[in-house]
């Protein structure tokens, strides 16, 4: 009889009940996905947008869905993350507000490629979902905060022609988490269309200066 030795007997143990020794218990992460929804357009304007990569601040410069707490600690819900980091979600966001308008003649993220055109920068101030100081009810829906200011500059010498400061607040219709997802789709779409719009309005006002 072939001697098997007792090491070779212990991995082919472990290796037949790896399956369920293993096995993670924890939930499927699932990813959730925003868009933005198409506005009024204003008449076109023959001006070209380099949207820049956003500034996030420290504690959503992540992939993550925020909460912030009547405490102001700062957490996320568990087995729940956007489709990408935020500052790039609200990049491909702020290109999606700007086409759906169709006013400009070309938006893109590529600022070498405009060097002659416009550029807008945004600073991501607040993306969480906060929820009150008291709560007459346990289990109380968050409000959703966006809060984003935009600077909006000329040429290649990056001269600053205005800013825009976008700020909503969306309450969530119950605390599910799909119903927070949705009241975050809204808070962006308003901050969003409000970056768009006065964005387009200080560059059709600079071309009507020249």
């Amino acid at each position: 009889m072939k001697y098997v030795p007792a090491v070779m007997l212990s991995m082919l143990s472990l290796a037949g009940c790896g399956g369920s020794l293993f096995r993670s218990h924890a939930p499927a992460t699932t990813t959730y996905q925003l868009s933005v929804a198409p506005h009024a357009a204003a008449a076109p304007i023959e001006a070209d947008l380099a949207v820049l990569g956003p500034h996030v601040r420290g504690g959503l410069d992540n992939d993550r869905i925020a909460a912030l707490y009547p405490d102001r600690r700062l957490d996320y819900f568990a087995a729940a993350r956007w489709s990408a980091p935020l500052d790039e979600m609200l990049l491909d966001l702020t290109l999606q507000a700007f086409r759906g308008m169709a006013v400009l003649r070309n938006v893109d993220t590529d600022a070498s490629a405009f060097a002659s055109g416009y550029w807008l920068e945004i600073d991501v101030v607040d993306f969480q979902a906060e929820y009150p100081q008291t709560s007459s009810a346990p289990g109380e829906a968050p409000i959703v905060h966006v809060h984003l200011v935009g600077r909006i500059g000329g040429g290649g010498d990056r001269h600053l022609l205005g800013q825009v400061d976008a700020e909503t607040r969306q309450r969530a219709a119950s605390n599910r988490l799909t119903a927070v997802v949705e009241a975050y789709n809204q808070a962006a779409d308003q901050a969003l269309a409000k970056v768009a719009a006065e964005t387009t309005e200080t560059l059709r006002r600079n071309l009507e200066s020249r």
